[in-house]
């Protein structure tokens, strides 16, 4: 049987879902009923979630939690995180308490620029191109002023424009590289807006350009297009205090400790293998700030692990040493975030995280989702390095387990109470509640 269909995309919703409930699933009115439970029973809310993307048919919700006590540049915060992997939030918490003893979280914005460019192809004489391009460079400033001009009230617009000449990776391969400030904003409708504002210049203007042959003044656009690797709009987060205040219950000695850890560091940094996990870890973190304050998430892990290799080989964002008896522990990262537009300024639970964050500024943004990304990374490190990172993740993880065979209170408490002298894993769980369920 065909399962295409055409004009999907204006059928209602209730058609959509009768539709694909009939076509794929053996259960059609079990399907219906799973999809219609996830819809908000405020029907002005659920459409504005309907209108978020499209052929929406459901909400897919993920867990939105709050890890607190996190001192950063001397001022608490509690720091919303949206996530469904267990102990993540549990361990922000636990490495922000620590830290709150020791000094806490230093963050810093070192830059800020963001990147757009215009990809193009020029059959000609590449020195008259950057003749014209010097000559004609003002006028894609002055033809962008209509975009431009509440952005510069605000601080922010165009930084400058490049000419870049890359025949040497594709032939007749040139761009426009310009960099962007855009403040509170992400920014990526004003830069796509400038950037599809200076193809046209570039083409008029070719045209019009004496020195150009014929064939030279036909300049053939291929895109025109932010970029999300910003290496130039970085924050950096960092911790550090006395070797021997590192001392806690599964840290008795803490000499031994921030050796281990430093090496499990170095490890991160040499070897890739190791890299790709150590900096999941810390995407953990990164990821459910960005995702809970209304961000684009695959925009930041994209550009954040094309800087993990900017030296030629895959390694880890953070780093650590031990100097003069001072542990230190940080790392820098890319991230172009915003506080303004998009899902910010629509999202009921987005105005909320960002409310509890006390209305950050972009900039101040940057340093939260950094301090999170550094915390998880600590917490993964310290587990690693002492007590192993699955008896804890595990407990956590316990829930899901019992949720998934739907145990009830009677069993619940048995089995938190057998697996606290056992150590959990799925198949001891699943074998010890069929020992509870077995007739007497």
């Amino acid at each position: 049987m065909s399962k295409s269909i055409a004009g999907f995309s204006k059928l209602s919703k209730e058609e959509k879902i009768n539709w694909i409930a009939k076509e794929y699933f053996s259960s059609p009115q079990e399907a219906i009923s799973i999809l219609k439970n996830y819809w908000n029973s405020d029907e002005k809310l659920q459409k504005l979630h309907d209108e978020f993307i499209e052929n929406t048919i459901s909400n897919f919700y993920i867990p939105l939690g709050v890890a607190p006590n996190f001192l950063i540049n001397g001022k608490y915060n509690s720091i919303p995180m949206a996530i469904e992997e267990s102990s993540v939030v549990a361990a922000a918490s636990k490495a922000a308490k620590f830290w709150s003893t020791r000094g806490g979280f230093k963050a810093t914005v070192i830059n800020s620029e963001k990147i757009g460019q215009v990809h193009f192809i020029f059959k000609g004489d590449a020195s008259k191109l950057e003749l014209f391009f010097g000559q004609t460079k003002s006028k894609f400033y002055s033809n962008t002023e209509s975009i431009t001009k509440n952005m510069q009230k605000r601080g922010g617009g165009i930084l400058d424009i490049e000419l870049r000449n890359k025949t040497n990776l594709l032939p007749n391969y040139y761009q426009l590289h310009a960099t962007f400030e855009t403040k509170d904003s992400m920014g990526a409708n004003f830069i796509n807006s400038c950037l599809e504002q200076f193809a046209k210049t570039l083409k008029n203007e070719a045209q019009l350009y004496d020195l150009f042959s014929s064939a030279e003044k036909d300049i053939e656009v291929v895109m025109s297009i932010l970029s999300n690797y910003v290496p130039n709009c970085i924050v950096r987060a960092e911790v550090s205090c006395p070797v021997d205040d590192l001392v806690e219950k599964h840290i008795e000695n803490p000499k031994a400790f921030a050796e281990r850890f430093v090496r499990a560091v170095q490890i991160a940094e040499v070897e890739p293998f190791r890299a790709v996990t150590h900096n999941k870890g810390i995407m953990n973190g990164i990821d459910a700030v960005v995702l809970a304050t209304g961000n684009d998430f695959r925009a930041v892990e994209a550009g954040i692990h094309a800087y993990a290799s900017r030296n030629g080989s895959y390694s880890s964002l953070s780093h650590a040493k031990i100097e003069n008896g001072i542990f230190s522990f940080w790392l820098e990262v890319p991230m172009a975030l915003g506080t303004v537009g998009g899902l910010t300024s629509l999202h009921p639970l987005v105005k909320l995280s960002l409310e509890m964050l006390e209305n950050p500024s972009a900039q101040e943004l940057m340093q939260f989702v950094a301090v999170a990304g550094l915390a998880q990374n600590f917490a993964a490190l310290r587990s690693l390095t002492t007590t192993g990172i699955q008896d804890g993740h595990m407990k956590m993880h316990l829930n899901n387990i019992l949720n998934q065979f739907e145990a009830n209170d009677e069993e619940r408490a048995s089995i938190q109470k057998h697996f606290k002298h056992h150590v959990v894993s799925h198949s001891a769980v699943v074998e010890y509640i069929e020992i509870l369920r077995r007739p007497v």
